[in-house]
């Protein structure tokens, strides 16, 4: 809702496997994915995208589960033009992760969040 709340067209899954199936039909100028999700989990839903050409930019966030948050995102930010999020994150973190994507088409080096 917060990035509707700033204009952002949002498509949401309840999966892995569905965000792909979206992504397939549709895809997407960013993907927002959560790295703990039942069926297909983030690390594999983002492994799939980035065997597109050219693969899109991914914000991955997480809150934990087994294994602690972050292990899960620095798993993730090694992908290539991932970004990581650890939750809880505020709404301002989103919003600029975010239009640093959409001004640039894709994450600066270097940036942590």
């Amino acid at each position: 809702q917060v990035l509707e709340v700033e204009g952002y067209e949002v498509t949401t899954a309840g999966d892995g496997e569905e965000g792909l199936a979206l992504f397939a039909s549709e895809p997407f100028d960013l993907v927002i994915t959560d790295m703990v999700m039942p069926v297909k989990d983030g690390l594999d839903t983002i492994l799939e995208l980035k065997k597109q050409a050219p693969g899109p930019p991914v914000i991955a966030m997480s809150g934990g589960g087994r294994i602690p948050k972050e292990r899960y995102l620095e798993v993730a930010k090694y992908l290539g033009n991932t970004k990581t999020l650890p939750k809880p994150f505020s709404r301002e973190e989103i919003v600029s992760l975010v239009r640093e994507h959409l001004a640039s088409g894709e994450f600066s080096e270097g940036i942590e969040v």
